[in-house]
């Protein structure tokens, strides 16, 4: 911006724009000796503007910024000051087009692009907001060696902004931009443990840096890692309390450790905050649900829709609460949403999955199983599965747990007896299971716990294999550790826990070597009801088998060949509960469930749908109520285009007992 006048030396004029940040009182005083010498210097009167800005006084800052964007209608940082002081003022319209003619003047203008995705968040423009803050990261990399991977980065060209940062920290090795950078990439590629790695070095050489340990706490909390993601953005927290980022990500974290009436409490003030960001109410209606406010959770979830009527996943929340069918004119209003050519892959394919149930409900099966059909396509292209790695890992852990190979090992590990893990297929009746023995007063219910998972990943390639090298001690401390690292989830004091990840089915020899005492339960269901039951659900995270009909057919079969291989050589150690005798016998089978945890039997475990605790799974509505037996066999309405689930289950699809 040009003075018509000589105006201050460049350098006093930077040393007050300086203070701004740090000082906003004393660089408005240094601002207002400027102007007095020169009341017609712009530069000076700009920092004025922006110091009663941050002091708390935007109209004041308006009085000063209006006739200088009007005296240089070019002058970006002008542009920026006046788009937050009208923020600040309530006039989001004039703010949103003076920052977006800030961010047109000058593309490499970090503030004003974050101002403007502030902004737009608040107005509820999610998809503008992150775009606007994409622009923020791009322009926020000053560096003159880093612009290119920046620019590549911006525009989705993941591998080649990869190669760019490599090759730049092979010469740099401390660059602390290029490693945050770089760590960014792997986000991108979903490789989240090697993120962790690349934040926690970044954040050594610049400990200061606020994006670098939100990125890190991010990274930590997409590997389930909860407690040590609580520690990096309760630090960011307290230095910026009311930063919807940040709160976000808080209230994430603690939904993994069960924390829930303080995530409520956060998403109700982030909605006083934002009471106009869908995502907020539909995340707020999640936590609602998992505590059994069902009707509250029905009502954020509409909110969110009356905010964004195109977000599928606010349609699939809804639906996936399986109390309630929509109504006609919900039905068309998903129908002209998948109209549109333009609709986001995400949205696309829960609102197929929400007519699925929709039509399911109507019993319109052909074409509800279409949607299902539609919907699980586009979630298998964004979720690769490996189906022959399956297969040969059980087939690899068959062939190392042998009899002897555990009978070498008896006594090892650690001695606690506290975890109970069911495990097996989900929509097998886990969580109605899980339900039951929480009723006992000796049992806590948590969740899907990912600490197995984590442990034998941990091992690396070569595992399970790696566990042959492993003496008593590392066994023990395994056992220990993960003792350990699950109990942030334990609230009540009861002796024992349960840990419902179904998935740890693979994981049974890890779990017989370092938890020896532990109680293994195998939730088992009919092929057909719980294969098709998985296909029809779109899975939050995880699961990325149940998308196509031959792969579930397979992951069951193999499931079923594992789990006899430990009947076999180890006979008794897992307990099955079949589902269908549950629902038809179930005093029956909850007394043998009970004697197998060595728990007394309790009325209360009849009558579990009387317990008022969270639960986050699919199944949350259900286990609320006494068992309904009439879904057993709705799979069969759907039999005649299930052909590729039957044959890929082959003989399992009738000895699949066990």
């Amino acid at each position: 911006m040009a003075s018509m006048t000589k105006g201050a030396p460049a350098s006093t004029i930077e040393r007050a724009a300086a203070l701004l940040a740090r000082d906003p009182a004393r660089a408005g005083r240094e601002a207002e000796a400027l102007l007095k010498a020169d009341p017609r210097d712009p530069r000076a009167a700009l920092i004025l503007a922006s110091a009663r800005r941050r002091l708390g006084d935007p109209r004041a800052a308006l009085a000063i910024l209006v006739p200088l964007a009007r005296a240089f209608p070019k002058a970006a940082n002008t542009q920026y000051e006046l788009g937050v002081a009208l923020a600040d003022l309530g006039d989001a319209a004039a703010g949103l087009a003076a920052l977006r003619q800030a961010v047109s003047l000058n593309r490499d203008l970090p503030d004003a692009w974050r101002a403007l995705g502030d902004l737009l968040f608040r107005e509820g423009q999610a998809a503008a907001a992150e775009a606007a803050f994409a622009e923020h990261r791009r322009a926020a990399v000053l560096d003159p060696a880093l612009k290119p991977a920046a620019e590549a980065l911006f525009r989705g060209e993941v591998t080649a902004a990869e190669q760019m940062l490599r090759a730049h920290l092979l010469a740099h090795l401390t660059d602390a931009s290029a490693t945050r950078m770089l760590a960014e990439v792997y986000v991108r590629q979903s490789r989240h443990g090697d993120a962790e790695v690349l934040f926690a070095r970044s954040l050594e050489l610049d400990p200061d840096h606020d994006g670098a340990r939100f990125g890190y706490a991010d990274a930590l909390f997409k590997q389930q890692k909860a407690t040590q993601a609580l520690a990096q953005i309760e630090a960011l927290v307290a230095g910026a309390p009311r930063d919807p980022a940040y709160l976000n990500l808080l209230a994430a974290c603690l939904a993994l450790v069960g924390d829930d009436d303080r995530v409520i409490a956060i998403f109700e003030g982030l909605l006083a905050d934002y009471p106009k960001q869908p995502r907020l109410w539909l995340n707020y209606g999640h936590t609602l649900r998992a505590v059994g406010r069902r009707d509250d959770a029905v009502a954020a979830y509409k909110r969110c829709l009356a905010l964004a009527p195109d977000l599928g996943d606010a349609y699939w929340s809804l639906a996936n609460l399986k109390v309630a069918s929509f109504t006609e004119a919900e039905e068309a209003t998903m129908r002209a949403a998948l109209a549109k050519p333009d609709l986001a892959v995400d949205d696309r394919l829960h609102l197929h999955y929400a007519l699925g149930k929709a039509l399911e409900d109507r019993k319109a099966f052909e074409p509800s199983f279409q949607h299902y059909v539609e919907g699980a396509a586009l979630r298998r292209a964004t979720t690769p599965y490996d189906a022959e790695a399956t297969t040969a890992h059980m087939r690899r852990s068959k062939a190392l747990f042998s009899a002897e190979f555990l009978a070498d090992r008896q006594g090892q590990g650690s001695t606690a007896d506290a975890p109970i893990f069911i495990l097996g297929l989900p929509r097998s009746g886990s969580t109605l299971i899980e339900q039951i023995l929480a009723s006992h007063s000796a049992v806590e219910g948590t969740m899907e716990l990912p600490d197995i998972g984590i442990i034998a990943r941990g091992l690396g390639p070569t595992y399970p294999q790696a566990l042959a090298e492993l003496d008593g001690a590392a066994l023990r401390a395994l056992g220990d550790g993960y003792i350990a690292s699950t109990r942030p989830h334990r609230k009540l004091g009861r002796p024992f826990f349960i840990d419902k990840m179904p998935n740890n089915f693979q994981h049974i020899g890890l779990i017989s070597l370092i938890l020896p005492k532990a109680r293994i339960i195998d939730a088992r269901r009919h092929p057909m009801g719980s294969c098709f039951s998985a296909f029809k659900q779109h899975f939050a995270q995880g699961q990325s088998f149940s998308y196509d009909l031959t792969d579930l057919g397979r992951y069951y079969r193999d499931y079923v060949e594992l789990m006899a291989h430990f009947d076999a050589v180890s006979p008794g150690r897992v307990h099955r509960v079949i589902y269908e005798d549950l629902v038809q016998d179930t005093e029956t089978e909850v007394r043998r469930l009970l004697d197998h945890c060595g728990l007394p039997f309790e009325a209360a475990c009849l009558r579990f749908y009387e317990n008022g605790r969270a639960v986050r799974t699919v199944s949350s509505e259900q286990v609320r109520q006494p068992i309904y037996r009439g879904g057993l066999d709705q799979w069969r309405a759907y039999e005649p285009w299930l052909g590729p689930l039957k044959d890929a289950l082959g003989p399992t699809y009738e000895d699949w007992r066990g």
